[in-house]
């Protein structure tokens, strides 16, 4: 099959990292009960087997924050699949939440939240070019789009991610390629269960479900959006940011003033 902007999802070829929990596996889930056939990707080897079980689809643990990870995951999932239409670059890490991360922590964050992205993309728009046609989802964060106060690797790799999905987008989008970048606030997740007091205090109240993340991306999937706002509120936001830079800085110091406090 081949996948372009607004067609079907019934019979997709389709790749899921980070698919073993969280917005991952809502996703996944999702684009199988859409009628994808899926190939779900976690470091954690059961939970990736648990959520390929549930949707008829293939299990290929690993991780995807190494050099030869997606390398990996890609040639299995071709050889299960076929062709892959749509590939989600979901996998993230949370960089930790110490204000002095150290280098490990920052490495980690780059290789997951950032590199995982390039290396996907390098093994896939070959193939994709050549047919022209192919679908990169990248889960980045509205941290991506604005910052994230308590953790530094994770804001700047997530801008990293956002950045790199927009490369793309305007590199490609005549040759076939669409590239759907995904920003989401708080979500009910493991990684905001571990965010530390920052995430909470910021995030925790307006949090949403990563089923709702899924559904807002089938949404653009449908439509051939770029961007996608799962807290459409962020919209705003980032135009407020965009505006005025100083202002937009004054009022996330006063929060963070405000999580200080808090302790």
């Amino acid at each position: 099959m081949t996948k372009t902007s607004g067609a079907g999802i019934r019979g997709a070829g389709v790749v899921v990292t980070g698919g073993g929990g969280g917005i991952g596996r809502a996703i996944a889930r999702r684009l199988a009960a859409d009628g994808a056939r899926v190939v779900v990707n976690d470091l954690d080897a059961e939970a990736a087997r648990a959520v390929a079980a549930q949707t008829g689809g293939l299990a290929v643990p690993g991780d995807i924050g190494t050099p030869d990870g997606a390398r990996v995951l890609i040639a299995a999932a071709r050889e299960h699949l076929g062709e892959i239409d749509i590939y989600c670059s979901n996998a993230g890490t949370g960089g930790g939440t110490g204000a002095e991360p150290d280098d490990d922590a920052w490495q980690r964050a780059w290789e997951v939240n950032t590199l995982a992205h390039v290396r996907a993309a390098r093994e896939l728009l070959p193939g994709w070019l050549e047919r022209g046609a192919g679908t990169l989802v990248i889960t980045a964060s509205a941290a991506g789009l604005l910052t994230m106060l308590g953790s530094a690797p994770y804001s700047v790799t997530k801008h990293g991610a956002v950045a790199y999905a927009e490369w793309l987008a305007a590199t490609y989008a005549h040759k076939g390629l669409t590239v759907h970048c995904v920003c989401p606030q708080g979500v009910r997740t493991q990684m905001l269960a571990g965010s530390g007091r920052a995430g909470q205090a910021i995030l925790a109240a307006a949090a949403i479900e990563p089923e709702q993340v899924a559904d807002e991306l089938a949404g653009a999937l449908a439509d051939g959006r770029f961007l996608v706002l799962p807290h459409p509120e962020v919209a705003g936001y980032y135009a407020a940011r965009a505006a005025s830079s100083d202002k937009w800085l004054r009022g996330m110091n006063r929060l963070q003033r405000k999580v200080e406090e808090q302790t």
